[in-house]
């Protein structure tokens, strides 16, 4: 697996890869892109296995432009709160992450990353999320940090994908160190 291109404190940077192979960010997103918003809902749909139950946009793209992440809304269609903000689409990504969760890697996660830094990141999180929702909404809100938890690590999918995305997330760093998409 080729190293993974990334957004940092001062744009787009590589980590591990001089070709610049593997998802980076896409800093014009999706919004209002007319036909490539529609391959792109079409190619995210294939990747789910399903329509998404709500709006998105693709954040972070791997080689040839096939969506990696996706940055959702903080409601689904029907009003139904979202806590995850950020959700991993690449299959390849995917699959090495769950072979790392069904080896003990959320565990693992929990005990290289000081509990206090991935407190400060579910806190950001969340606030980047709830941020979206218009002043004044009324009803069911998302709660929660990444992946929707308020302590600890629940998904290393989701953390990757937030890291992804240039966020300073310890538990996504820890997740693609581990797979290596980031030097040690």
């Amino acid at each position: 697996m080729t190293g993974a291109a990334r957004a940092g404190p001062a744009g787009p940077g590589h980590d591990g890869d001089p070709e610049g192979g593997g998802p980076h960010p896409d800093p014009a997103a999706d919004a209002g892109r007319g036909a490539d918003a529609d391959a792109d809902a079409a190619a995210v749909a294939e990747l789910l296995g399903r329509t998404p139950a709500g709006s998105f946009e693709v954040v972070v793209r791997a080689d040839g432009g096939r969506p990696a992440v996706i940055a959702n809304a903080p409601f689904l269609s029907d009003g139904t709160p979202m806590p995850t903000r950020y959700w991993l689409v690449d299959p390849d990504l995917r699959e090495v992450v769950s072979t790392l969760e069904s080896t003990g890697g959320v565990r693992r996660a929990e005990e290289a990353v000081p509990m206090d830094r991935i407190t400060e990141a579910h806190a950001r999180y969340a606030a980047e999320r709830d941020a979206l929702i218009p002043p004044g909404h009324t009803g069911p809100r998302p709660s929660g940090g990444v992946g929707g938890t308020r302590q600890g690590v629940k998904c290393l999918h989701a953390h990757l994908a937030w890291w992804l995305t240039g966020a300073d997330d310890p538990v996504g760093e820890w997740t693609a160190r581990q797979i290596g998409l980031h030097p040690t």
